[in-house]
């Protein structure tokens, strides 16, 4: 089994080789992605969404449905939005990094911030599109919130509000409610950050590209012909972490869309450079709590 494991890695569709690897779909800077690889909003969904972002309500919410393997083209909006899966994992990408949203998460994206999205799992999604400074405390940069069972209830229900509701009744309470669990939601670190040295993020994309490699800090100072000491620190400097920290966060997210989409422990674990699933097993309790067997029973 694990040699069968092994050859399905060679074929794993971010594996490139080190001296020329393809853009992974998290690469902003890293060349084009075929445009048959993205998919815009169908019509319908698109005039939902101009409603939504139009009205002069508050809080508008959309209910839309994905397929496995769907990205949704890059684009923005005037509204600030609450992007949430339901079930799935989404990844949300914009020019400051990437972040990995499973069920029972919510991606925060601020208004007018250029992003896209991938689709790993049949995604049933739910958009909460809010007014520009509805609430003032609300954070200007992009971040993952768990979503208590309350709020998960409450977007449920807004979706089913007609747009234009009353205010001062039930379905203005409802969505004001929304509002106070977003301000109160934990935050989470589902992120992966991306330098902005230009040196640096070329070798952070190829290490997205390719998570199996078994790249050192040593490796990136000889590549950037410096000293491991200062390629340490301007990683710090420049994604807010150490290396090592940023590649065991970076393999864990680029693990949770392979598993929603129904790849094995074991492959996803040599996919992302373990040696076996006990110590990918062991890696993935320590940052969210739950084994992966867990995760998959109650998220996806």
């Amino acid at each position: 089994m694990l040699r069968r494991a092994r050859r399905l890695l060679l074929q794993h569709p971010c594996r490139r080789g080190w001296d020329g690897p393809q853009p992974h779909l998290w690469a902003l800077s890293g060349g084009k992605t075929s445009a048959s690889r993205w998919t815009g909003a169908s019509s319908a969904t698109k005039q939902q969404a101009a409603r939504r972002t139009g009205t002069d309500r508050p809080v508008a919410a959309l209910a839309t449905r994905h397929p496995h393997g769907e990205h949704i083209r890059p684009h923005s909006h005037a509204r600030a939005q609450l992007i949430h899966a339901l079930t799935g994992v989404l990844t949300v990408v914009s020019a400051a990094g990437s972040w990995v949203v499973p069920a029972g998460r919510a991606v925060w994206m601020p208004e007018n911030v250029v992003h896209r999205i991938q689709i790993a799992g049949d995604v049933a999604m739910r958009t909460l599109y809010l007014a520009p400074q509805v609430r003032p405390g609300l954070s200007g940069h992009c971040e993952v919130i768990e979503v208590s069972a309350l709020l998960r209830e409450a977007i449920v229900s807004a979706t089913e509000i007609r747009l234009e509701y009353s205010n001062g009744g039930r379905d203005q309470r409802v969505m004001d409610l929304i509002l106070d669990e977003i301000e109160v939601a934990p935050r989470l670190q589902l992120h992966v950050p991306l330098p902005r040295n230009s040196k640096l993020l070329r070798l952070c994309e190829r290490m997205i590209a390719e998570p199996a490699e078994p790249v050192t800090l040593e490796g990136l100072a000889r590549a950037m012909n410096t000293s491991g000491r200062t390629v340490a620190r301007l990683f710090h400097r420049e994604v807010g972490m150490s290396f090592g920290d940023w590649r065991r966060r970076m393999c864990l997210l680029l693990s949770l869309p392979r598993l929603a989409s129904g790849v094995s422990i074991l492959e996803v674990s040599l996919e992302h450079g373990y040696q076996s699933p006990s110590a990918f097993s062991a890696m993935f309790r320590r940052s969210l709590g739950v084994s992966p067997t867990e995760y998959l029973v109650s998220n996806v």
